[in-house]
Order: C-alpha cells, then structure tokens, then sequence
C-alpha cells in the first residue's frame, strides 16, 4: 500500500546540519549524503515497513533505516509515513 511521505521540520533541520557538518570537509558527500536520506525516505511510499523497529522506544509503528551512519528515524500509520529525525548512530536518541 502506498503512504504518503512527510518530513517534519525538525527531520529537515537534521538534514541540513549534518550537510553542513559534512559540506565542511566536502561540499560533494554532503550533497551524496542529503540525496542518499531523501531517497531512503522517498522508497518508505512502498515499503514502509522495511525498517526495523527503534529499540528505545517499544513501539512498532516507529522504524529506522540507516543511512550511512545515521539513522532515519520515522513513524507509519495507515495513510502516511511522518520522518521524525536524522540522528548519528554513535548519539544517544532523543525524544522525538
């Protein structure tokens, strides 16, 4: 089943600081980085599921895929895939 696929503000705000962060050593793997999260995201529209369940918080309905190595954090409901957070592996989760 198709989902529509939201990103929230503060998801944005992560992919822009870690481009930022990466684009300080080089301007080529931040744009590689922000396309390679934005068409993991993108392919959550078919398989939403795909991703594995957050451990911290219990709940099946939020996931993650690992991008490089962060995680993209983001939660399904029948309708919608909403992209919760961009956080590095080595960083403890936060609230969301």
């Amino acid at each position: 089943m198709d989902r529509e696929v939201k990103w929230t503000a503060s998801a944005w705000n992560d992919l822009e600081q870690i481009a930022q962060y990466i684009g300080k050593d080089s301007e080529h793997y931040a744009a590689a980085f922000v396309l390679e999260a934005r068409e993991a995201a993108r392919s959550l529209e078919h398989f939403a599921d795909r991703g594995r369940q957050v451990p911290e918080f219990g709940n099946p309905a939020v996931r993650q895929l690992i991008v490089g190595t962060y995680r993209l954090v983001y939660h399904v409901n029948p309708q919608m895939v909403h992209v919760l957070g961009v956080i590095h592996g080595a960083r403890e989760m936060p609230l969301l």
